[in-house]
């Protein structure tokens, strides 16, 4: 069905009329999209009967529109639309309270083209001598350019979840407020993000907002309505929060969470079985009765279909297997029991062994594995064979000192250029845990650095691959490396693929992790923390294991000490 498709070009093509100042089409468009999305026919079959036109609000220079699309899957009439258009209406728009008419406004008095032509106006004060702008929104669109030019650089998830729980949890303090929760791609895990969602619903919706609007954490109000408003927090970051009714506060959630893919296949799905789905909730199409939209489960039972994590909704196979009752049973994140990769005073880490221990059991563990570097890493003090063993009997001592919690030695054993390790095997043999990962040579061909893995994998004594892909999200690229045969290598030798939590890392990334699953390679999820607070960690690094649909029989660390060693290859 491509009634979402069609739907979707007639109000694209609407903006453009829009610009161009034709009010009186723009309105047929606009409700000739809304009539075909609710339609609970294939606009197909309605277009291959010639009935285009027996559609409430289209008519024959509209039928002729959906024609030509869906005979090419093109438009002839929009790409003339945007080469008629003077202006760069895609970029313009991203401008925050930048719509077409605004847009038609500067472009008449200015000549405004592009953002560059709009920020060079603004600053030279033009667009506040405008009638009907002023001052106040020639500074506002000054602040969204500059904040739009940030925002180009995504917010790595770990940076931004904090705040967004703190956000939602002032919310939940206010009486009014009955339900809050976050949203959009910060809920689905997404490794970055470009702005917080967040819905609460409420009796009091403008209390709620005035409320939000006033949190100390706010730098500017980016604008206010009844239900609606958007601001911009000290660290940049924008939030959106609509409150709602409680009784649609699940099929909102649903459609604000997303993906827009996973979204437009359940409007499909809904279509098909006579029904209508928005962020308003699921309605009869006939009798326009609210059927479900308090809760998604509610909602997806009613479409015939399990309840999908918020993580897995991205258009990849899920939806099929929860109409088949067939969905992964995804490790939660209550599930892991240790963490086996951190950092200490002795290398380059901030806090003490007893330290990371402690906070490592405050946060529930039952065991961790310190794993300070090792070898020729001079820049993260990294520790020689005598060290090794000092190290060894402060672990002794601390472990009798503490209870609830065991402490092991490990040790982040560098791979060299040439695959081999940089501490002797007869010292990595004496030690709980070895962890080996690269550090150098990441320009490596591909070839050079698959084989330079998977050489320190056959090594009996590495039991964990670290961050396997050497990237960092917001810094650089990974190194190219044939993870197919890495994994075949891992599968083969028992060596263990890392999920790497740090907010820059997230290594294996969800699509990677994915792979090693179906592969049949089990992973870890590891914090890699260098101080205590980063052991907080862990929940990005279970999302990314859930994006990627791993299972807890397929995490290692979600087992007991006892059963976690045993799948060591020592």
């Amino acid at each position: 069905m491509k009634n979402i498709e069609v739907s979707e070009l007639l109000n694209e093509i609407a903006d453009y009329l829009e610009f161009a100042n034709e009010p009186f089409k723009v309105r047929a468009y606009r409700k000739a999209a809304l009539v075909i999305e609710g339609l609970s026919e294939d606009i197909e079959e309605v277009w291959k009967e010639n009935k285009l036109m027996e559609l409430p609000g289209v008519g024959e220079g509209i039928a002729k529109k959906i024609d030509d699309f869906l005979k090419s899957g093109k438009s002839k009439h929009l790409e003339e639309l945007k080469k008629k258009t003077p202006v760069d209406m895609e970029q313009l728009g991203k401008i925050e309270g930048i719509g077409p008419k605004t847009i038609l406004k500067l472009y008449r008095e200015l000549k405004v083209k592009s953002v560059g032509d709009m920020e060079k106006a603004a600053k030279q004060g033009k667009i506040q001598k405008i009638r009907g702008l002023g001052p106040t929104v020639e500074q506002n669109i000054l602040k969204s350019i500059e904040f739009a030019k940030k925002s180009s650089e995504r917010v790595p998830l770990g940076f931004a979840l904090s705040s967004a729980e703190e956000v939602v949890r002032m919310l939940k303090t206010l009486k009014e407020v009955t339900r809050a929760s976050i949203a959009g791609s910060t809920r689905r895990m997404k490794e970055t993000i470009g702005d917080i969602d967040i819905l609460a619903t409420s009796k009091a919706p403008e209390k709620v907002i005035d409320f939000f609007t006033k949190i100390p954490n706010v730098a500017q109000v980016l604008a206010e309505g009844p239900t609606k408003s958007s601001v911009r927090l000290k660290e940049g970051i924008q939030v959106d929060l609509r409150v709602l009714d409680d009784k649609i506060f699940g099929a909102a959630l649903l459609y604000f969470t997303g993906n827009k893919e996973h979204n437009i296949l359940l409007r499909r799905i809904a279509i098909e079985k006579g029904l209508k789905l928005s962020e308003y909730g699921l309605f009869d199409a006939k009798t326009d009765k609210l059927v479900a939209g308090r809760t998604e489960e509610e909602i997806y039972k009613k479409l015939g279909m399990d309840c999908i994590e918020p993580e897995m909704r991205e258009n990849e196979g899920e939806i099929e297997m929860a109409q088949r009752h067939m969905l992964p049973k995804l490790v939660n994140y209550d599930d892991i029991k240790g963490d086996l990769q951190m950092h200490t005073k002795w290398s380059d880490g901030s806090n003490t062994i007893e330290e990371m221990a402690l906070a490592a059991k405050n946060l529930g563990h039952g065991y961790i594995c310190i794993t300070d570097h090792t070898g020729k890493l001079a820049i993260a003090n990294a520790l020689d064979e005598k060290r090794i063993l000092k190290q060894r009997k402060e672990i002794e001592k601390v472990n009798k000192r503490l209870s609830g919690i065991k402490i092991l030695q490990g040790v982040e054993v560098n791979i060299k250029d040439d695959g081999n390790l940089d501490m002797p095997d007869k010292v990595l043999k004496q030690l709980d845990i070895v962890v080996a990962s690269i550090h150098s040579g990441f320009k490596n061909p591909k070839d050079k650095i698959t084989k330079r893995m998977i050489k320190a994998m056959e090594n009996e004594n590495v039991d964990i691959i670290a961050h396997p892909t050497g990237r960092l999200i917001t810094k650089r690229e990974g190194y190219e490396i044939d993870l197919d045969s890495v994994f075949e290598a891992a599968k083969k030798t028992g060596t263990i693929m890392e999920i790497n939590s740090y907010p820059e890392r997230l290594d294996l990334k969800d699509s990677h992790a994915r792979a090693a699953v179906k592969a049949g390679v089990k992973l870890v999820i590891s914090t890699d923390a260098h101080n205590t607070d980063q052991l907080h960690f862990i929940r990005l690094g279970i999302g990314t294991a859930r994006r990627g649909w791993a299972e807890k029989k397929d995490i290692i660390n979600t087992r007991s000490l006892k059963e976690m060693m045993r799948m060591m290859k020592k």
